[in-house]
């Protein structure tokens, strides 16, 4: 699972000066990857709730808050799910993935774009998810708390710090990425040149 630290070092690597992304587009993206990120942190706590391991319905907002950090402390309470909830976790996670591929072939056309936002997408997202489940029901209490990352294709289970260090550093090497692309960086003051020379032709 370290290995996941490489991701974000190898892309930058791959992509420097090489990808061809409007901070328009990362900025519509990361729109839809917090908005994303929160409607997954919901579903968790929906999910927690059906089985019994939160208060459900006849429950308030503040017993969900005191009886989370309990149950989230706990990496291995996902063999607590019945297996047929298991299994629509499992089916959940992938469509996650589905949806984020699917923003990133829609924002982009080369390989190498589609892929710098599949991850940065994916890194948004992730990080608001935890500042979702944070901002219900108060968890993660620390950066150690256990979480179980993935079920696919076995369970990943981590501190909550490692996989918001991978996103942050996706972020930082897609910015560092566009930034680097002379191309995108001129951008703006071409399309306002082209601009003011259409106004001043007309």
């Amino acid at each position: 699972m370290n290995l996941l630290l490489l991701i974000p070092m190898l892309a930058f690597v791959g992509w420097r000066g090489r990808i061809n992304l409007r901070w328009q587009q990362l900025t519509f993206a990361a729109l839809f990857a917090i908005g994303f990120g929160f409607v997954e942190a919901a579903v968790v706590v929906y999910l927690r709730a059906a089985v019994g391991l939160l208060p459900g319905y006849l429950g308030t907002l503040s017993d969900v808050v005191r009886m989370s950090p309990q149950v989230y402390q706990q990496a291995h309470s996902v063999s607590e799910l019945p297996r047929s909830l298991l299994v629509v976790e499992v089916v959940r996670e992938a469509a996650t993935i589905l949806m984020l591929a699917s923003v990133a072939l829609l924002a982009a056309v080369r390989r190498r774009e589609r892929w710098a936002m599949f991850l940065w997408c994916f890194a948004i997202w992730d990080a608001m998810y935890y500042a979702g489940l944070w901002a219900t029901v108060r968890w993660p209490q620390s950066l150690r708390d256990q979480d179980v990352l993935f079920l696919i294709p076995v369970p990943w289970i981590s501190e909550v710090w490692f996989p918001l260090l991978v996103s942050g550093m996706t972020v930082v090497a897609v910015i560092a990425a566009t930034a680097w692309n002379p191309a995108v960086a001129h951008a703006r003051p071409k399309a306002q040149s082209q601009n003011l020379a259409e106004e001043l032709s007309d």
